[in-house]
């Protein structure tokens, strides 16, 4: 769904799943060569996201799972970002960096659950490029493109470099680099020093992580993996530990079906459904506030 202007609007998102999501199952299923009384389990992102989105969507799942009488099962969507970047690189103990148009976290799993280590306390790095972007004139989403741009620029501007403790933050180099725009500074140029700022953010706050938790392995999910910068960025970081490197292939960095699939299947086979008068959505579910039962 690509809005005319701006971001994302919540409710006609809403409508857009609700159109086009009974269409797309049956062509799931086609492509998968199955029938409806084939599904054994239906798993839905029960939280964080959009209201209405996540409304629509666990609505569909219920129904599915009530015509079929299959179980339920409730998937925390950032914690399936992180166990889909398990399956395919095969880490078992990552410090994750999950990053996305709505979240910036620095994860590890340590007590029974993912336990953020650092966060973003205003804006998240998703969402700051795309703002940025259409400041500067370019469509929806903009990471690509000033990505691309960023790889023209040759003069570093500084901005606000906003790191406290392990959290960080991103709405100051957002002012910073509309003001710098305003004064006629070259995209090129803005998109390289904010990509710079931001993602030094980012691996300084991974580093503390892995110095701190002693972990092996650095996990790069969530749709601004996509970005190249940041991965060499992250890269540096563990070849600097001697610990390994991964990042998230771009079709399963996104939001996606398999990673929630995946996640319902291994809350599943460690024991865990949920009721249907149970299963309201949670727009705002954190990833460290579900017990990750299938890893204890």
């Amino acid at each position: 769904l690509q809005p005319e202007q701006g971001g994302i609007h919540p409710r006609e998102a809403s409508r857009h799943h609700s159109d086009l999501g009974p269409g797309i199952i049956q062509s799931a299923l086609e492509e998968a060569g199955i029938k409806y009384n084939a599904i054994d389990i239906i798993a839905f992102s029960r939280g964080p996201g959009l209201g209405p989105c996540l409304r629509t969507t666990a609505t569909m799942a219920r129904t599915i799972a009530q015509k079929l009488d299959i179980p339920l099962v409730d998937v925390n969507h950032c914690v399936a970002h992180i166990e889909i970047g398990c399956l395919e690189s095969g880490f078992e103990d990552p410090v994750t960096v999950y990053v996305s148009g709505g979240n910036s976290q620095i994860i590890a799993f340590a007590g029974s659950r993912f336990r953020t280590f650092g966060e973003t306390l205003d804006i998240a790095i998703g969402n700051m490029l795309d703002v940025l972007g259409r400041e500067l004139g370019m469509g929806f989403p903009a990471g690509p493109m000033v990505e691309k741009l960023a790889k023209q620029g040759n003069e570093y501007h500084n901005l606000p470099y906003s790191v406290k403790g392990m959290d960080m933050s991103y709405s100051g180099i957002l002012t910073a680099a509309k003001k710098l725009f305003s004064e006629g500074v070259s995209i090129p140029d803005i998109c390289f020093s904010v990509q710079e700022t931001a993602f030094g953010m980012l691996a300084e706050i991974a580093e503390r992580a892995i110095a701190h938790t002693k972990k092996q392995e650095l996990l790069l999910t969530g749709g601004v993996a996509r970005n190249n910068r940041l991965s060499e960025i992250l890269e540096g970081v563990s070849e600097r530990h001697g610990v390994k490197f991964h990042r998230v292939t771009p079709s399963l960095a996104g939001d996606q079906g398999a990673m929630i699939a995946w996640n319902g299947l291994l809350q599943f086979k460690a024991g865990h459904t949920i009721g249907i008068s149970d299963s309201q959505v949670l727009p705002k579910w954190r990833t460290d506030e579900q017990d990750i039962i299938w890893r204890t």
